[in-house]
């Protein structure tokens, strides 16, 4: 601090002068400012003179002729009083309307020129007001009225020429005022230049004095920085790249690195949004000396960058690069931050495969023990019922060519047999199998969508991969041939029930399943499966569509936890599945707003469909009220499944439903 001295008494005394200056400028334009507002209304005095002497000649002139003219009187008052008002304030200050006819203050006239002009305009003033106030007041007679107008005709050049003699008082007042403030502004100016200069002066002798010793430092960090393998830079508090770059830095980075340049901008392009800002808090966190560094090691964002890179034949590779920060300190702040830049593509890229390689052996390992968990006879049966989905979706594949009117039919039967394979797999807990089929159902929706190329040809490797999943259940379960050959109307409940609990749990809700399927296992083998696909099917929506969040139940005077009914029973040659949930039920004007927003129907269509017509959409293959996508809904595929379903058995499906009350599904059919 004490080689600097010089320089902080020449700076405080710079900032005194200008805070001087800046005071005095003030003050004086305030009195500017003032004395514009009299100018002003000096003008409007002399306004006011001849406007009282007019009106007063208008109303004598209308006397004359026999008539009455109260809009001339009206305009003499207004004049008289604004003029009388004025100029009282201009001698001992006061408010008046000002030229917009809102108050201002007007202070009181300080020099003898403008309290002369004054004085004299009063003189004149006192006599020509009593012999207007007959007249102001409308009784006046005709010598009365004459009078004034006399009066009036002897004085008014007296009264303007004293009210001209104020303004040109005010006008001088201002003038010098001018001149005083542009004197201040000039020794201000002088002044701070001065000072300037000496600042000047200062700073760069003791520049010189540090240049010879910042250009020795300057060429050892040059010669470590062209030796080290790792990239190295320091970056500067407003993110800018400091002046030092090791060699190896412009090669991880695929071009040179310029001293200057925004260090975020240069990852701007390698980064998504979200991980551009997240570096941007982790690198201001830094900054902060409040903050431990060990403590925010372990949330670096960039320990982890993927780019393109040219190799050396020029070709783009991908390579990973790995951001670590140290800080740099100048007493307690953080001057700037030490960037270390490695490439770890060979590390990353081993690390990735072993985690891909443990995530599938746990998938399958947590798949097969789900599997081994199951019951034997419902295992059997889903084995056998996915296995002959799938060989009749691979034969819908292959004989259906594309760009046929075909293919689009073909693939809507294929995303059929996958969402249902999904929903069974679900309810039996077979995680792995469930995601595995929900990416094939995302690859059969986007061949119908349409795409570039020929893509049918990526649809039978992950159909091979599921048909691979489903020969390891086989033989698992192959090994329980000793089983019951059907599944237990038990063994379903307790199905249907996990299945309900994991979907509620999966999207934040609380259900209790109440499931009386102990009639199932009378059904013939094909009705059976049909029924549990049913059944799957409805509990999936029930609980991700009907029952709402806990809080959202609350709110609307339910209990937080929704019940869902499951039952099937036997009336007599009839056979009965009714599905039930206490959820939020279906709202026709929700399901109209859809059918606008997918853009199936115009609103002038709509208004010609009443609310059971709308409802009956949503079993229509591609509509769902799902906000989001997600392995559980938003296909618009499980109704379309349990309308073909229910077809396929002969039944009927009836629907009723009471908006923010329950959604019940009957499904009654004969075997």
């Amino acid at each position: 601090m004490g080689k600097y001295r010089d320089i902080v008494i020449a700076v405080a005394l710079f900032l005194l002068f200008d805070l001087g200056v800046l005071l005095v400028n003030f003050y004086t334009s305030y009195q500017i400012s003032e004395d514009a507002l009299g100018i002003n209304l000096a003008g409007r005095q002399r306004m006011l003179s001849q406007r009282t002497a007019k009106a007063l000649l208008a109303v004598s002139a209308a006397r004359n002729q026999g008539l009455a003219s109260p809009a001339d009187l009206d305009e003499l008052r207004d004049a008289v009083q604004l003029f009388d008002a004025s100029l009282k304030a201009f001698q001992l200050g006061g408010t008046v309307p000002g030229g917009n006819n809102q108050p201002v203050y007007l202070p009181p006239v300080a020099s003898r020129q403008a309290l002369a002009a004054l004085q004299q305009a009063q003189a004149l003033w006192i006599p020509y007001q009593q012999v207007l106030a007959p007249v102001l007041q409308g009784r006046a007679s005709d010598d009365q009225l004459q009078a004034a107008g006399a009066y009036a005709q002897a004085h008014n050049l007296q009264l303007l020429g004293q009210m001209n003699a104020l303004t040109t008082a005010l006008e001088a007042t201002a003038s010098q005022r001018a001149d005083r403030l542009r004197q201040v502004q000039t020794a201000g100016i002088v002044l701070a230049l001065l000072n300037f200069g000496f600042i000047l002066f200062k700073f760069l002798r003791r520049l010189r004095q540090s240049d010879a010793a910042i250009d020795a430092a300057t060429e050892e960090n040059r010669e470590i920085l062209a030796s080290v393998r790792e990239g190295l830079f320091l970056i500067t508090p407003d993110f800018r790249i400091g002046s030092q770059v090791s060699q190896s830095a412009h090669q991880l980075f695929g071009h040179p690195l310029r001293p200057g340049d925004d260090f975020f901008a240069l990852l701007a392009s390698r980064l998504s949004d979200k991980a551009l800002q997240d570096a941007k808090d982790y690198v201001e966190l830094l900054f902060a000396p409040h903050v431990k560094e060990s403590l925010v090691q372990d949330i670096n964002p960039l320990l982890d960058v993927r780019v393109q890179l040219p190799n050396r034949l020029g070709q783009e590779v991908q390579r990973t690069l790995a951001f670590r920060f140290n800080r740099v300190r100048v007493g307690a702040a953080v001057a700037h931050l030490l960037v270390t830049v490695q490439d770890i593509s060979e590390r990353s890229a081993l690390q990735a495969t072993l985690q891909a390689e443990r995530q599938r052996a746990q998938k399958e390992l947590a798949m097969l023990l789900a599997a081994c968990e199951a019951d034997p006879a419902l295992l059997r049966q889903f084995v056998a019922r996915a296995e002959t989905s799938l060989l009749e979706v691979n034969e819908l594949l292959r004989n259906t060519a594309q760009g046929q009117p075909a293919l689009q039919h073909a693939l809507d039967q294929a995303a059929r047999r996958i969402h249902a394979l999904k929903g069974d797999a679900g309810a039996l807990g077979l995680d792995s199998l469930v995601h595995q089929a929900h990416d094939f159902e995302s690859a059969l929706l986007q061949v119908r969508a349409g795409g570039g190329g020929d893509p049918l040809l990526a649809l039978p490797l992950p159909l091979e991969e599921l048909l691979g999943k489903i020969s390891a259940l086989k033989s698992l379960a192959g090994l329980q041939r000793g089983m019951l050959a059907q599944a237990t109307g038990t063994a379903l409940n307790t199905a249907l029930q996990r299945l309900a609990t994991e979907l509620a749990t999966a999207h934040g809700k609380r259900v209790t399943t109440r499931v009386q399927m102990e009639q199932h296992g009378a059904l013939s083998a094909e009705a059976a499966d049909l029924v549990r696909e049913i059944a799957t099917q409805l509990t999936r929506n029930a609980v991700v569509h009907g029952i709402e969040a806990p809080a959202t139940r609350q709110a609307s005077g339910k209990a937080a936890t929704g019940q869902l009914e499951i039952q099937l029973q036997r009336q007599d040659a009839e056979w009965i599945l009714r599905i039930r949930d206490d959820g939020r039920g279906l709202h026709a004007a929700s399901i109209r707003q859809k059918l606008l927003d997918l853009g199936w129907y115009t609103a002038l269509q709509l208004e010609s469909f009443d609310e059971r017509q709308i409802v009956a959409h949503i079993f229509k293959p591609g509509f769902s009220t799902a906000g989001t996508l997600s392995v559980h809904a938003g296909r618009g595929l499980g109704l379309d499944v349990v309308q073909a379903d229910v077809q396929r058995l002969g039944g009927r499906l009836t629907l009723a439903s009471t908006t923010g009350q329950f959604t019940e599904f009957t499904i009654r059919f004969e075997i």
